[in-house]
């Protein structure tokens, strides 16, 4: 009796020691499994090929117009090639805004015109094909502008030539300086009667190529004057011309918002292996109808795509879904981006983490971290794995426009930040083309994407 029951604790202890221990999550080699990214990448990427055919064979890509549907269309085909499912289009309204015709025209008092070479802004309106004259008023400023009374400026075309601070090592800081004269002029020069008004364009380039881009009039604003923008070299030279003498000028544009319509945002994943929780990698799609937009944002889009293709290609385990958008409208509106936040807020849907990449196909040199010091922290704990690859600013803290309306939920951003040198000098221009790319450098950038999604996908 006494045997038997001493031989039931042994036999009990048997059977629990025989018991499969839980599998331990095998831990991760960062190292070396962004050396494998890195080289599969470098080695065999298809990011330039796939730039290639959607800025050749597509070209310009603004929204509403039949080419951003063909685009939409390219778009649902690479991510099927590159594995993606749940492949999907999202329903986004934007109002339809068309160029036409625009010309500037000055003259002095020779009383000959002039031809300058200019663009409308992007939701400007025009003068419905009719000349529009009037003396232009120079102004250098707008703490000179705020000065001026409105009988100074009545039925005045009003000439800001504010350019690019060039001590501003950083040329986003700069750009975002030069384009409050884009955004904010046209209504500012309204309230004070202004017939128009011309802007200097917001580039580091000292050319004479003219850089379109949004502007936006305030709500109540009764009369929606026209604004272009010109070169760089135009602009000094009609500072000078102004400071000399008066000087006429002459617009004639049929820009314009016309009416609304629904273009998409396209969308594919990977479904995560242990959570249904998201991280969103996204670019936008569409480009000024003016561009092949090489760099604003192809490069983006197939860095994205190419997030895709190495995470299937080297049969990468994702832990949570990983969710890849392709945004629509946000040259003239980021009505792609609102639309989606408005969807995940609807849905609930949990979205660990969102990276998007809008800066240009140049070499990266960092990433921008939008988001609560917690989650910096852990972040910038990893800083050395990506140092082999050039990849050493973290210190900047905004994100894109695309995924900067999922703020308001709470979700942690980053941003591609690549070496921007060079970026404005073609940024929302005509030359933003193929050949400005290089191949080694997009590739580059595509790493320094897909390292930062692993790392979050393994240790968040």
């Amino acid at each position: 009796m006494n045997k038997t029951l001493l031989l039931i604790p042994l036999f009990l202890g048997g059977i629990l020691f025989s018991q499969k221990r839980p599998a331990q999550k095998p831990k991760i080699d960062f190292r070396t499994d962004f050396k494998k990214i890195s080289d599969e990448i470098m080695l065999n990427s298809t990011a330039y090929e796939n730039l290639r055919d959607l800025t050749q064979n597509i070209g310009a890509r603004f929204s509403g117009t039949p080419s951003y549907d063909r685009a939409v269309e390219w778009a649902e085909k690479k991510f099927e090639e590159n594995g993606g499912s749940a492949i999907r289009k999202q329903n986004v309204k934007i109002p339809v805004w068309e160029r036409g015709r625009e010309q500037f025209q000055i003259s002095s008092r020779q009383g000959k015109w002039k031809n300058i070479k200019a663009l409308s802004m992007g939701g400007s309106e025009g003068t419905s094909g009719k000349d529009i004259t009037g003396e232009i008023l120079y102004v250098p400023d707008l703490v000179a502008f705020n000065k001026l009374t409105t009988a100074e400026v009545r039925d005045k075309i009003v000439f800001f030539n504010y350019a690019f601070d060039q001590t501003l090592i950083n040329p986003a800081e700069a750009y975002l300086d030069a384009g409050r004269y884009r955004w904010s002029a046209p209504s500012l020069a309204s309230r004070k009667s202004a017939k128009a008004i011309i802007t200097r364009s917001a580039t580091s380039a000292f050319n004479d190529v003219p850089h379109t881009g949004s502007m936006y009039y305030d709500s109540d604003d009764k009369r929606k004057i026209p604004a272009l923008t010109i070169g760089a070299k135009s602009a000094d030279e009609l500072e000078i011309l102004l400071k000399k003498q008066s000087v006429t000028g002459k617009l004639n544009t049929t820009s314009g918002t016309k009416g609304e319509t629904v273009v998409h945002n396209v969308i594919a994943e990977i479904p995560g292996n242990r959570s249904k929780s998201i991280i969103l990698i996204g670019a936008h799609l569409d480009s000024w109808d003016i561009s092949e937009g090489a760099h604003d944002n192809g490069a983006g889009v197939v860095q994205v795509l190419e997030v895709l293709r190495i995470f299937k290609k080297l049969e990468i385990q994702n832990q949570h879904t990983l969710r890849f958008v392709l945004f629509a409208n946000e040259e003239n509106g980021v009505h792609g981006g609102e639309t989606y936040a408005a969807q995940v807020k609807k849905s609930g849907e949990k979205h660990l983490f969102a990276i998007e990449s809008d800066a240009g196909g140049y070499s990266p040199r960092g990433i921008s971290l939008d988001m609560i010091p917690q989650r910096r922290r852990q972040i910038l704990a990893s800083k050395q794995l990506f140092l082999p690859y050039g990849v050493y600013d973290f210190s900047q803290e905004t994100a894109a426009q695309d995924i900067l309306p999922l703020k308001k939920l709470g979700i942690p951003l980053a941003e591609l930040v690549p070496d921007m040198q060079r970026y404005f000098d073609i940024h929302h221009t005509s030359e933003d083309t193929f050949d400005k790319i290089n191949r080694r450098e997009l590739n580059l950038g595509a790493v320094a994407l897909a390292q930062m999604v692993y790392l979050i996908d393994n240790s968040w």
